[in-house]
């Protein structure tokens, strides 16, 4: 389990790269309230974006985005409202973003972004 649990957060770590390379400001990591966790909360441009992150070192299991189901995403969206019930200020716009990483070992990882999977 610790490997799996390792290459969630090198995925994580790699899609926070990737993100702030791409002009996105960094909110927070792995928030947490009792229905769930966002991976990642950044914004961009003048939306708060929410991101799933789904790491798989290989896609011989399938693709990181065939994890990503409608539930999930069901999920993320009460995940980003309980979020913006307890921001300071409520944002002007919001979105939900997935990233795929395959990060196989000892190669480069390569690194799929969608933007707006769910609204």
């Amino acid at each position: 389990m610790a490997e799996k649990d390792d290459l969630g957060k090198h995925g994580e770590d790699l899609a926070v790269h990737y993100l702030l390379s791409h002009g996105f400001e960094l909110i927070e990591r792995n928030w947490r309230c009792s229905q769930g966790e966002i991976d990642v909360i950044a914004r961009h441009d003048d939306a708060v974006v929410f991101v799933e992150v789904k790491t798989r070192s290989s896609t011989a299991y399938g693709h990181p985005f065939e994890a990503i189901t409608f539930s999930k995403m069901a999920r993320m969206r009460r995940l980003a409202a309980a979020w913006c019930e307890q921001a300071t200020s409520r944002p002007a716009d919001i979105r939900i973003d997935a990233i795929a990483v395959i990060a196989p070992r000892d190669e480069t990882a390569r690194i799929e972004h969608l933007q707006g999977v769910f609204r």
